[in-house]
């Protein structure tokens, strides 16, 4: 990845995650959401963005489906605070690894009560 890319990256992030909170109204869009991480391909044309939303799985399901429905009117406001030659076509996906650390969290937690059950007795 070129530092290009990851300037792109790291501006295209702030600049979806601002545009989501400020310009986008639907009503199965979670406010308990959260853009993760931008992956914009070599050629600049794509982009995929990753969103982590604390929820049910239907919750989950309704905001990345609101996201794709929106994903034209968010790349217009977007393109206006990023010049680029071609604003890139979004993509947006799941991104769980936010719910896999905690899980993988809250296993550790509990190893750690047994390890002091067991040193107690």
């Amino acid at each position: 990845m070129t530092h290009r890319q990851k300037r792109l990256n790291s501006l295209l992030r702030e600049v979806i995650s601002d545009t989501i909170r400020k310009e986008v109204k639907h009503p199965d869009l979670s406010e308990l959401f959260t853009v993760t991480d931008v992956s914009i391909t070599s050629d600049l044309r794509y982009a995929k963005i990753k969103v982590s939303v604390i929820g049910t799985d239907l919750a989950k399901h309704q905001t990345l489906n609101a996201l794709n429905e929106a994903k034209g009117f968010i790349s217009f406001h977007a393109s206006k605070q990023v010049v680029m030659r071609y604003f890139p076509e979004l993509t947006f996906e799941l991104d769980e690894s936010v719910e896999k650390q905690l899980h993988i969290d809250e296993l550790l937690q509990k190893i750690e009560k047994e390890k002091k059950a067991r040193n107690d007795n």
